[in-house]
């Protein structure tokens, strides 16, 4: 029985969910919001705002390409919270979770960063690199809070599995394969067994990354799970456009943007 109390309310259905992730300030603020709000439009039910990061361990060459870009324009952990008000002022309804690697979060401080967090109205934390073992500060925190801290459980993650599952908030975010993040062609049998088993101990949707690369993918993972999580390819998506807003053809490169995105979710 999967809870349906997640986000506060903001998660209105537990199923067939469509969660995209994108780096703030890639490739700028204003693009990051209009990019949003077009994912949103194609039925984005979560929004993983990634914090960009220099050394992202989980993450393959596309997204390390997007936190190029986006902290060759300045962005932070900071900005990239502050970042989530104005994605509200211009229409963004669905929630949002910061998804930031731990050593920005140890910078700032533990306390200090759920204050940004809240403040600014943040839903949602994922921190790919903090164990489970070590996260119980944070998770606390967050709970405090009211702000869901999102786990992950992975292939490897063998006799802990159970107590992840057990003790996920808002969504569990479970790796489809090893190895860091990126488009793949296909998806192995041995990923849908790890998928049943994760669900067996869920309470809340078990969505799927890593890899989710086309409509098929799509199609055959809300099959097994509650929902699909889809970055590299978005990403790919976004580059494409850049050559077009960098020639004064933002409308264009954001009309190609949806389109694409459309095919991917629906067909």
């Amino acid at each position: 029985m999967l809870t349906k109390t997640a986000f506060q309310g903001k998660l209105t259905k537990t199923e067939n969910l469509f969660i995209p992730f994108v780096v703030a300030g890639d490739p700028s603020p204003e693009l990051t919001i209009e990019y949003a709000l077009r994912l949103q439009e194609q039925g984005a039910d979560i929004l993983e705002l990634g914090v960009p990061y220099s050394d992202p361990l989980a993450d393959g060459p596309t997204i390390q390409r997007a936190a190029k870009r986006a902290l060759n324009a300045g962005m932070s952990l900071r900005k990239a919270i502050r970042l989530v008000p104005e994605l509200r002022k211009h229409g963004l309804e669905i929630p949002v979770v910061i998804f930031t690697y731990y050593n920005p979060v140890l910078q700032v401080g533990h306390e200090d960063f759920f204050e940004l967090l809240e403040e600014n109205g943040v839903e949602g934390v994922l921190i790919p690199d903090l164990p489970f073992e070590e996260s119980e500060e944070v998770r606390t925190l967050a709970e405090e809070k009211s702000i869901e801290f999102i786990s992950l459980v992975a292939p490897n993650s063998d006799q802990r599995i159970k107590q992840i599952a057990e003790n996920a908030k808002g969504f569990l975010y479970c790796v489809s394969t090893l190895g860091v993040t990126g488009e793949r062609n296909e998806m192995s049998k041995e990923a849908f067994d790890f998928i049943e088993r994760v669900r067996e101990h869920s309470s809340v949707p078990v969505a799927v990354g890593f890899g989710i690369s086309n409509y098929e993918h799509v199609k055959l993972v809300n099959e097994y799970a509650d929902g699909v999580i889809i970055g590299s390819k978005i990403i790919r998506v976004i580059e494409a456009g850049i050559e077009k807003v960098e020639q004064g053809r933002r409308e264009e490169a954001l009309q190609d943007f949806s389109q694409e995105i459309e095919k991917l979710i629906k067909g």
